[in-house]
């Protein structure tokens, strides 16, 4: 049996309180840092990989079903914002389709052929990098489209929570997050998705980093796309360039991103 389906290290499970259900959920979930810390050499020997093929033009791929694919759709929506790539840079897939984010798509993970069709629909091609995301390690889905886009000379990852799965011996960088038996027996939402989103958090942020959008410890390239965001910028300009509000604000109006901003002040300064 796999680990991921392994029953729980708890019973009886509607006999407890509310509050021992939830000490008991954390309890588990404070097990999964340290799992992600024993995984750490296999996500440090994939992050560089995928540098190199983004700086040559390349993207990112996630392909999941059920809450993994949803975890890489969420972990790809967000990198607009926070580092003003455009979309179409990091790429999320579901099986099933968009509809699945939101309801699950009966059977859509057992095809095995469907992934690369997916991804052919964006035009993959050998500058690309392909991550496939499955708790269990043997989903169909996923399991096809990384064998296939390795056989087409993509470079490939994985994030599973089983060791030795058929989904990590279909890559060449697999990611092994072993966090044990779920709270509630083979419910891979809870702990397995856990670290998915941290693992993911990690490498994304670390590429974004590598890729020079993130100057000191500031989002300079975020899309100024709310008030929350535009009077966050505002804040950086302030403490970057030891200037008052007024003028901050003034300079991001009219440069439209903190880097803009930054880089025309230090080109002056030179000049």
């Amino acid at each position: 049996m796999s680990t991921t389906e392994s029953p729980s290290n708890h019973d009886h499970l509607e006999e407890m309180s509310i509050k021992d259900l939830l000490i008991n959920i954390n309890r588990e979930d404070s097990t999964v840092p340290k799992a992600v810390m024993r995984a750490m050499p296999q996500i440090e020997i994939l992050v560089p990989e995928i540098v190199k093929q983004l700086q040559k033009g390349g993207r990112l791929f996630y392909i999941g079903a059920g809450t993994s694919g949803r975890l890489g759709i969420l972990d790809a929506s967000e990198i607009p914002p926070t580092f003003g790539l455009p979309h179409g840079v990091v790429i999320g897939i579901i099986a099933g389709g968009d509809s699945a984010i939101r309801k699950a798509v009966e059977f859509a993970e057992d095809d095995t052929e469907q992934a690369w069709k997916d991804l052919q629909e964006h035009q993959i091609n050998h500058k690309d990098v392909v991550i496939g995301i499955a708790a269990s390690g043997s989903t169909p889905y996923v399991i096809g489209g990384v064998k296939k886009a390795k056989d087409q000379g993509l470079i490939t990852g994985a994030i599973t929570c089983n060791r030795n799965s058929e989904l990590a011996k279909a890559v060449t960088f697999p990611i092994e997050v072993v966090v044990g038996p779920e709270f509630v027996t083979g419910s891979t939402r809870m702990k397995s998705g856990t670290a998915q989103k941290l693992v993911l958090n990690m490498i994304s942020t670390a590429t974004m980093i590598q890729l020079g959008h993130v100057k000191g410890n500031k989002m300079v390239d975020m899309q100024l796309s709310n008030n929350k965001l535009v009077d966050r910028g505002v804040r950086m300009l302030m403490e970057e360039l030891c200037i008052g509000r007024g003028e901050a604000e003034q300079l991001l109006k009219k440069h439209g991103s903190v880097r803009q901003v930054i880089e025309f002040i230090r080109n002056n300064a030179r000049d």
